[in-house]
């Protein structure tokens, strides 16, 4: 009440696990909500703590934002911080200040440290004072991100479902494949009640299983595209979902349904990708 806008300082590491979990725990947030990190510490001379702290806060207290972020340095230069939404962003290099990149969406805001003014690129929810806030806290951490690779063991997929997995998401090649020898592991954890949803390893780019037999046959077991979610906010979207229900009905729903900006209708042309 009366507060314009929230600042999380963090570590850079996991920060967009970390906003993708305050994404989907605070439900129609009022006011903008950014973490910040800094990819150089504070004693060297290209540190970028100051510069993407003053832009976060000059962001939460005066951008025409409802929703979480992540603010930092928009490239190499010192002029730019960034806005990314908070289930759309990950963490691309690891020492570069402009390592947050915006994953099949465009930022949502950015900050010129010289001229003061606050720019916007795309259309997210702004301020709100309907009073419709809601927290949604529960998270279930019997959820498992698995990524296949030529040689990957199947195994693993049983061993998960052993240690009482309540959701897996598969992070698929291309348009969301794997081999033919994990099929009866996939089976056995759609028989168990695991669900299983398919994201895709190349990051940019959506999931699309109807395009070739092998995303089709596993279509047929129960796998579950996840369009253009991004695997590990596919992750944290499974964990927050299972603490919402234990229907398995109800959790193919609600990872279909379009929660916090996490899947698209249509993938933006971005110029990462």
């Amino acid at each position: 009440e009366g507060v314009s806008g929230v600042v999380v300082s963090q570590g850079t590491d996991t920060m967009h696990y970390t906003a993708a979990a305050l994404s989907f725990a605070l439900q129609h947030i009022p006011v903008p909500l950014l973490l910040v990190g800094a990819q150089r510490s504070s004693d060297r001379p290209s540190s970028d703590a100051a510069s993407n702290l003053t832009g976060a806060v000059a962001m939460a207290a005066n951008a025409d934002l409802g929703v979480v972020g992540v603010t930092m340095h928009q490239d190499l230069s010192d002029r730019y911080i960034i806005a990314h939404r908070g289930t759309r962003v990950r963490k691309c290099h690891t020492s570069r200040r402009d390592a947050f990149k915006s994953i099949n969406s465009n930022p949502i805001a950015r900050y010129d440290l010289h001229t003061r003014q606050i720019e916007y690129f795309e259309s997210p929810p702004r301020r709100r004072s309907d009073h419709n806030f809601s927290l949604k806290p529960a998270f279930d951490h019997h959820a498992y991100l698995l990524k296949f690779y030529p040689g990957f063991d199947p195994q693993l997929i049983d061993a998960a479902v052993k240690a009482g997995a309540r959701g897996l998401v598969l992070e698929g090649t291309g348009l969301g494949h794997v081999s033919k020898y994990c099929y009866d592991s996939i089976r056995n954890a759609v028989k168990n009640d695991v669900p299983i949803f398919m994201t895709s390893q190349t990051i940019w780019g959506r999931v699309d299983m109807n395009v070739y037999v092998t995303g089709r046959d596993l279509l047929n077991l129960g796998v579950v595209p996840l369009e253009d979610m991004i695997p590990e906010t596919a992750l944290v979207k499974l964990m927050w979902v299972l603490g919402q229900t234990r229907s398995i009905d109800k959790v193919h729903g609600l990872m279909l349904q379009p929660i916090a900006g996490e899947i698209t209708e249509r993938t933006a042309i971005t110029e990462a990708a």
